[in-house]
């Protein structure tokens, strides 16, 4: 099937979705709504939708409701219209997306982390690359801001997916991958229609587990739908994204990589293990092996943290491998998730279940 040729450049509507689920990031939600008002590239809407919190909802809602529309910040172009959603599926940020999904109306949809904010050409770096039709999927940089001020000296770059940023092992450059990082993201809508929304009961779902991999199953799938499709990453679309510093412990970091092996379980399930494992595997058997190597080296020439750092990547495969171990077994006795079904209602519910702002 051959989706129509969509609009290009700076024709292309772009609608942006934060999901919100806690007061506690208050004022990351309005730096990353600012990052994306200031954009070059203005994006065609913002969808704050909030995962079942009714005081953050009723907040945000007033908050944006006092600003007339047509604000302008610092001469034009003017801000975008700005709605706040109620997640109108199940408790998750996979059901909270799909809600976005259903409410937007531009011919690509991005995504951006509640913790985050992105750079000024953000967006016209996602456009660009969506001048090749073929083009399904863009993602982008992300940089960790480390709360404390500093990276922990044993904290190794190749598992900052850890903390949802950009790892060492991703391709630099414009690069065709498997899959986009979720909080960096943006997706042609057609892609949604033809492969379905994101799969609630993989990602984040409320649960204390830091689970994740809902948007490698949903790239996964849009490229077995549509085998022509082209995903790619602009490692010049770049935001720099909050770690507080709970996600400097090595606890954090051993609890999370074992939940992401929980996560590929699932994946692996829902999409096969050649497809939903292959960049995983590159990564054990190339990209961890030459870090360690890097770390026992770093320690022989007496450089601060070599030694911690070629422990914690042993120690954060054991653990994600281990996720994976027990994922496969428990998924054998659980239902395979099933992605969503039409994207007019992509969580299960009706998507005009929200509170609406003012354009702001």
């Amino acid at each position: 099937m051959n989706p129509p040729r969509p609009a290009v450049g700076p024709d292309l509507r772009i609608s942006v979705v934060i999901c919100v689920h806690t007061e506690d990031r208050w004022e990351d939600i309005l730096a990353a709504v600012a990052s994306v008002r200031a954009q070059s590239h203005p994006a065609h809407e913002l969808l704050l939708v909030v995962d079942h919190h009714q005081r953050l909802l009723d907040r945000l809602t007033k908050h944006f409701a006092r600003a007339p529309g047509g604000t302008r910040l610092s001469g034009p172009p003017p801000a975008p219209p700005l709605r706040v959603l109620a997640n109108a599926g199940p408790r998750g940020l996979s059901a909270g997306r799909n809600t976005g999904i259903a409410a937007a109306d531009g011919e690509v949809i991005a995504f951006l982390d509640d913790d985050a904010v992105a750079e000024r050409d953000w967006l016209r770096h996602f456009a660009a690359a969506y001048a090749d039709p073929a083009v399904m999927a863009v993602g982008g940089r992300t940089e960790p801001v480390w709360e404390s001020g500093r990276r922990p000296l044993w904290f190794p770059e190749e598992f900052d997916w850890v903390v949802g940023c950009t790892y060492r092992g991703l391709p630099a450059g414009k690069v065709r991958v498997r899959n986009v990082l979720g909080g960096n993201a943006s997706f042609r809508r057609v892609a949604f229609d033809l492969a379905g929304g994101f799969t609630t009961g993989i990602g984040r779902d409320g649960d204390r587990r830091p689970l994740g991999c809902e948007e490698t199953e949903l790239c996964i799938r849009i490229s077995q739908v549509l085998p022509d499709a082209v995903l790619l990453i602009d490692d010049r679309a770049v935001i720099h994204h909050r770690v507080p510093a709970e996600r400097r412990r090595f606890r954090y970091f051993r609890g999370r990589a074992y939940a992401e092996g929980l996560s590929k379980a699932l994946v692996a399930r829902s999409v096969g293990a050649r497809d939903g494992l292959a960049a995983e595997r590159r990564h054990t058997v190339r990209v961890l092996p030459a870090g360690v190597l890097r770390g026992v080296r770093d320690a022989l020439l007496g450089r601060p943290g070599g030694a911690a750092r070629a422990g914690a990547i042993v120690a954060g495969a054991a653990a994600a491998a281990g996720g994976y171990a027990w994922g496969t077994v428990r998924a054998r006795a659980k239902p395979t998730p099933l992605p969503p079904g039409p994207v007019d209602d992509p969580a299960g519910g009706p998507a005009a279940a929200a509170h609406e702002g003012a354009p702001a």
